[in-house]
């Protein structure tokens, strides 16, 4: 099976360094991440009086848009497909209905009080746009634990499971005992002085959890046995996994992934489900928002834009004016549209292509935390699933709802194209591969694949197969027609929600740019 795309990079930093990664996460539209904070909005009070601007798409993108513009004081109206605003930040509880392109539909059964992100589930420290805006808006957040040394995983299916910490601390203590003996045999004596070596020494005894004779003999880190009943016994430690275990390609992702930014601590998530941001959100752009108009027709007037709609709540066509236009909605939908964009646009959102992704999620009873002592975090698997995420919300309860499956890239078309059931049974078997015996307590499965979700289509864009001419191009206005979205990453910080918000707000100052030049030629002529 080959690797995900979180587990590929993890493999690319293993082999070619930082610079390799930082190639990777451009030709995926990843990155560089950055730790800068986007430079802040300056709109004057009253900027946009009299200037109306329709936004296509209440996502987290089409939110930003909205709020910034209004409180500029634009005229502002949110045109929204879906019966809902947040767009792919989609969480589902009892009763919520997922329905498919292809006519399949499911209803959630988790217990009131069960959540799932079924996009969007975690935001970075590093991600201040959208922690920003949780400030503002008043959206509690929770410490949400991306790795955990008790989970599980599994490389190899011939052999067993084994935790996170162990293959983290087994790895490193082989690692420090391997470059201890090479420098005990003089071979870094040309690049380092007799004083460093020494220095050297002292710290992978450290670092590797080492012997007198810097061997590794194995490591409490790794985790212990049970202890002896009586009183005061010290735990004995495992027995170390051999290194070849440990060189296992699979389980690369599982070792590295915390250290790219975007997944490493500190993280969070709002608490009581992703979409208590885009509810915020709304709570402040509500009367703009019209929801159940699906975007049919755009066309720029010489003085401004017009679209026409479908109304799904009347079933009447109808159309809107305003002075420009910016539009959120997924690339490769937008192409579909019929415009009147000028063909090196046409062209440009036709290159535009859609990824595939899928998660499987179940309620269970916690076994996770009361057998396997694993509060949050991810085990990795060699197998179709690919992986199980444990909540981190709610922890020591009795219920909760575990992502039992997480199938992205190569492989997860095929995956999202079977019947649900053959994709429960997959999701099980993983389950039951890394716990054994604990798969007959998952109840009220739920599938979704972001490819068969109306007005998606798709979790993100596949960034390497969006050529750099045509990403520049939509980066700029066509006319009065502006794009913004998360696979638009003018602002270059951040990716997933954060990539949404900068980039609406990349286009909220380009327009706030241009409405202000306007004025002042007005102002000149005018004296």
């Amino acid at each position: 099976m080959g690797l995900t795309r979180r587990e590929a990079l993890s493999s690319i930093a293993a082999v070619g360094g930082e610079k390799a990664v930082k190639d990777a996460l451009a030709v995926l539209g990843l990155g560089p991440s950055s730790h800068r904070r986007p430079q802040p909005l300056k709109l004057k009070d009253g900027l946009g009086q009299g200037t109306s601007v329709l936004v296509l798409g209440a996502g987290i993108a089409g939110l930003v848009t909205a709020l910034e513009l209004s409180r500029a004081g634009f005229d502002v109206q949110v045109l929204e497909a879906r019966d809902r605003v947040g767009g792919r930040t989609w969480t589902l509880r009892n009763g919520d209905r997922v329905d498919y392109k292809d006519g399949r539909s499911q209803t959630v059964g988790f217990d009131p009080g069960q959540y799932f992100n079924a996009g969007p589930a975690r935001i970075p420290s590093q991600h201040r746009t959208i922690l920003d805006y949780c400030s503002e808006l008043g959206v509690p957040l929770e410490v949400l634990v991306n790795s955990s040394h008790g989970a599980q995983v599994r490389p190899d299916l011939n052999q067993p499971a084994f935790s996170v910490g162990q293959a983290l601390n087994d790895t490193r203590g082989h690692l420090s005992g391997l470059l201890a003996k090479a420098v005990q045999r003089d071979a870094l004596d040309d690049v380092l002085s007799g004083e460093e070596r020494t220095r050297l020494l002292g710290f992978l005894q450290v670092y590797g959890d080492l012997s007198q004779e810097l061997a590794f003999e194995g490591t409490l880190r790794s985790g212990h046995l049970e202890s002896a009943a009586h009183p005061g016994a010290l735990p004995a430690r495992r027995n170390p996994l051999g290194l070849e275990r440990l060189l296992h390609p699979e389980l690369w992702g599982a070792l590295l992934h915390t250290e790219f930014p975007e997944f490493s601590a500190t993280m969070f998530q709002p608490v009581g489900g992703m979409d208590r941001i885009t509810d915020a959100f709304y709570r402040r752009v509500h009367e703009q928002v019209q929801l159940g108009a699906q975007v049919r027709q755009i066309r720029q007037l010489e003085d401004g834009v017009a679209v026409t709609y479908h109304d799904q709540h009347s079933g009447r066509e109808q159309v809107v004016r305003a002075d420009y236009l910016v539009s959120t909605l997924p690339l490769p939908l937008l192409a579909r549209l019929d415009t009147d964009f000028s063909d090196p646009v046409k062209a440009a959102l036709l290159s535009t292509r859609s990824d595939q992704a899928t998660k499987v999620a179940w309620q269970s009873p916690r076994f996770w935390e009361t057998d396997y002592r694993t509060y949050g975090g991810l085990s990795w698997i060699e197998h179709p699933a690919r992986l199980l995420w444990y909540p981190s919300n709610d922890l020591n309860t009795r219920e909760g709802v575990l992502v039992a499956g997480y199938v992205t890239g190569e492989g997860a078309d095929v995956f999202g194209a079977q019947p649900f059931e053959k994709q429960y049974a997959t999701s099980q078997h993983a389950v039951e591969l890394l716990h054994p015996g604990y798969s007959r307590q998952l109840r009220n499965p739920l599938a979704v694949s972001w490819e068969q979700i109306p007005y998606s289509e798709g979790p993100w864009l596949q960034r390497e197969h969006f050529p750099a001419e045509a990403s520049a191009l939509l980066e700029r206005p066509y006319g009065r027609v502006y794009f913004a979205g998360d696979g638009l990453v003018q602002s270059g910080v951040g990716i997933w929600q954060e990539s949404a918000a900068n980039s609406a707000r990349h286009v909220v100052a380009q327009l706030a740019d241009r409405v202000t030049q306007q004025r002042q030629i007005a102002a000149v002529a005018a004296s």
